[in-house]
């Protein structure tokens, strides 16, 4: 290597030259960082950091990173920054299985590709998540339980480091997302990191009575109205030393705004009915899927109760922020089912087409709604999982991957067994004309279809046409 002083005028030049192209590159990839989450099969799980320097991904690239399966070519896919877009682009290097982006093929003619912050990459059967966030790079936070907040992508790593925060000091928090987003497991475990000897107390806000809202939560003497045949503490009291858990706080009523303002302030009740107020030691979290900023400065919702709520405000990220946790969360699920039913729990059924499909959806309803398809799917007990069709998304329809039922095999299928053709199942109509045209044999349609004579069986019984086949 040449020293400084012995550098020639044209080294210098031709150092200026390739430098100077790179140097907004460099400012650019140090406001966000990047990097490939490889997530299925399960034991290829890991993180590939990113940076300015190509990477290409295969079984035996010649440079880069190693991802052995035998679905992946030696040289497979490469992933590089470009300064131009300022993003980093995908790139298909002719590889055997092919590639696909976002639920959309990849070939090597269609060059370069632009990634977003949680596309799915597919190289074979290999699924990986592409994730540039400025929550990259950050510590995770032991004291916070993966089990109540479960996964490693950025955006759950960065949810941790906020409820650890948050955890142990009274003040309230805020919690903002997206329905389904487990915002009351969150503030549980808030709770629990506050060291508060008192219990949560779940309230759902939207569900309380217009009439007697304030005396559910701040209670009622004898006789304060017409039915209060007794005393009631309310809500608040009840969670008296713990944590009062206010869910969908937008839906609050505005005239009970500032009689919630004043118990954050003064750490008091005034029940109905009462002159004299009483103290309370109960620490508040409030949720809401609404955008409170944005209400409190159009006066929909009081700015001053917004400010004492938000005192910690933590986002809690949509499903399809954080892709790479989806097979753990299928995981869990998967295990959950089997654990209330007190059954032993197999081998989850993860299998690539099926998962890729699960990733790239977009999940309106997040962790609810793939709560919903895991316990259709464990419900069937048997090897075949057909998605429901709002499930594929529309880049996906009638592609090799996407289309139709996704066999699932209970153990690993090895990474160099024949593929069985995947194929959505046949409607009524269809499986009859197949039937009729082999004599109503189960064995020839079995054969005509490349499936096992069980499956055949199980559309015969889908349709209640069981007495049609016989073998």
């Amino acid at each position: 290597m040449l020293e400084p002083e012995a550098m020639t005028s044209s080294d210098e030049t031709y150092d200026k030259t390739m430098q100077q192209p790179m140097e907004p590159a460099a400012r650019r990839l140090g406001r966000a960082r990047a990097r490939l989450a490889v997530v299925f099969p399960l034991e290829l799980r890991r993180t590939i950091e990113l940076g300015a320097d190509e990477l290409v991904c295969g079984r035996k690239p010649d440079r880069g990173e190693r991802i052995e399966h035998g679905t992946v070519s030696r040289r497979h896919l490469a992933v590089r920054y470009d300064p131009h877009s300022d993003g980093y682009v995908a790139v298909e290097l002719g590889s055997r299985n092919g590639s696909r982006t976002a639920g959309q093929d990849l070939t090597a003619a269609d060059g370069p590709r632009v990634l977003s912050d949680g596309d799915v990459i597919r190289i074979g059967d290999v699924l990986m998540v592409f994730e540039r966030s400025n929550a990259l790079g950050g510590t995770d936070a032991p004291a916070v339980s993966h089990d109540a907040i479960a996964g490693e992508a950025a955006r759950t790593v960065a949810l941790r480091q906020a409820v650890a925060l948050a955890g142990p000091d009274p003040a309230p928090a805020l919690l903002i997302g997206e329905t389904g987003t487990g915002k009351e497991y969150i503030a549980r475990e808030l709770h629990r990191l506050s060291g508060r000897r008192g219990r949560m107390v779940a309230v759902n806000c939207a569900a309380l009575s217009p009439q007697l809202i304030e005396s559910q939560l701040f209670g009622h003497r004898k006789g304060a109205f017409t039915g209060a045949d007794t005393a009631h503490e309310g809500l608040f009291r009840a969670a008296s030393g713990g944590t009062i858990f206010l869910d969908e706080i937008g839906e609050l009523p505005p005239a009970l705004q500032p009689k919630l303002l004043r118990v954050l302030q003064e750490r008091e009740v005034l029940p109905v009915g009462e002159t004299s107020p009483i103290r309370v030691d109960v620490r508040v979290v409030a949720a809401t899927l609404r955008d409170l900023a944005a209400e409190a400065q159009a006066e929909t919702f009081r700015l001053d109760l917004y400010a004492r709520l938000s005192t910690f405000e933590i986002r809690v990220p949509a499903l399809r922020e954080r892709r790479a946790d989806l097979p753990i969360w299928v995981e869990r699920m998967h295990a959950a089912w089997h654990h209330e039913r007190g059954l032993p729990a197999p081998a989850t059924p993860l299998e690539a087409n099926a998962l890729e499909r699960l990733m790239v959806h977009t999940w309106p309803d997040n962790l609810r709604g793939l709560h919903r398809v895991v316990h259709q799917c464990a419900s069937r007990g048997d090897a075949v999982y057909d998605l429901p069709i709002d499930l594929i998304p529309d880049a996906m329809k009638g592609s090799a991957a996407g289309a139709g039922s996704v066999v699932v095999p209970r153990g690993e299928m090895p990474s160099n067994a024949p593929r069985r053709r995947r194929m959505r199942r046949p409607t009524k109509d269809e499986l009859l004309r197949v039937l009729e045209a082999h004599d109503f044999s189960v064995r020839a349609t079995a054969k005509h279809y490349d499936r096992e004579r069980r499956q055949i069986y199980r559309w015969l019984e889908h349709y209640d046409l069981r007495d049609r086949g016989q073998d």
